[in-house]
């Protein structure tokens, strides 16, 4: 009795197989394998496909200009790890960033460089919740944390001292 149990699910599961095979879609890869047997091809569809940009990209192009912007606006000078690392949220001079509507980093040219230290150490340790913030100064140590705190917070002097010479 089971070897005819068996016999018939081993028949079920060849017909199965069989049926699969004949559809083809499914069993060449369904519609992806469509898609690359017309790679070679260069039909329309793959080509619509590769002309259109996706909103990530769009939305890519739209960051770097920013950054871009972030860092040619600012009059005095700045180090380049804080125009790697603040500059596109914060803007090369410390006055905040807007995309659109959206906030992208508030102002921080004015604040002291311990209200900063302060500041920096929380979004690090987690006491303030920011994944982006987290993230930039996850592996800088406490003397990173006071150089930063330290340039930025020179940012009014050496702005002061640029408006005087010019």
């Amino acid at each position: 009795m089971k070897n005819i149990v068996v016999g018939v699910l081993t028949l079920l599961i060849l017909a199965t197989m069989g049926y699969v095979a004949s559809q083809g879609e499914a069993y060449n890869g369904g519609e992806h394998g469509k898609v690359i047997k017309d790679i070679g091809k260069k039909s329309t569809k793959v080509t619509k496909i590769t002309n259109e940009k996706s909103d990530r990209e769009k939305e890519q192009e739209e960051l770097t200009h920013l950054r871009e912007k972030a860092g040619n606006i600012g009059g005095f000078k700045v180090s380049d790890e804080y125009k790697s690392k603040c500059a596109s949220c914060h803007g090369v001079d410390g006055s905040g960033m807007q995309y659109g509507k959206k906030l992208m980093g508030p102002k921080i040219f004015g604040q002291s460089e311990e209200e900063i230290y302060k500041k920096l150490d929380d979004f690090k340790s987690g006491r303030v919740e920011n994944m982006i913030m987290k993230g930039l100064l996850m592996h800088l140590s406490q003397d990173d944390l006071k150089r930063f705190a330290k340039e930025i917070g020179e940012f009014p002097a050496r702005a002061k001292a640029l408006k005087d010479k010019k």
